[in-house]
């Protein structure tokens, strides 16, 4: 059993890309699908949806490629279980000049840095991805 979901399903990705992937299937929760839909409206993934396998609900995330290079480079951990970080609206500045993204779990819920900014909702600092 993983005790770091947020940090498994990140890795899977950048993992599956690294190879070729063309989708990943992780188990299901409404947490990680909230980050998938937030990854597919930032362009970096292509696709999201839940099934069914052997009666447990699975996540499946369809990769994106552009002129086949797989769209995630990197990424990076930020807050973890054993130390949680948070950023008020303000702090929550951009990645890599604007070609990566920052993910918080905001009130308001799931956030691109971008939009954390523009609703002035800070929260907990999930990952940097670019």
């Amino acid at each position: 059993m993983v005790s770091d979901r947020v940090g498994d399903f990140i890795i899977r990705l950048k993992n599956a890309g690294a190879i070729g992937t063309s989708s990943i299937s992780v188990p299901h929760s409404n947490h990680l699908e909230d980050i998938a839909k937030k990854l597919r409206d930032l362009g970096f993934v292509a696709g999201v949806d839940v099934s069914t396998k052997a009666g447990k609900k699975m996540l499946e995330v369809e990769l994106a490629y552009e002129n086949g290079v797989h769209k995630i480079n990197d990424v990076k951990r930020i807050s973890k279980p054993g130390r949680r970080l948070y950023v008020s609206s303000r702090d929550a500045h951009s990645v890599k000049n604007g070609l990566g993204a920052r993910i918080l779990s905001t009130p308001k819920g799931i956030l691109g840095d971008k939009e954390a900014r523009q609703v002035r909702a800070g929260g907990e600092t999930l990952f940097e991805i670019w």
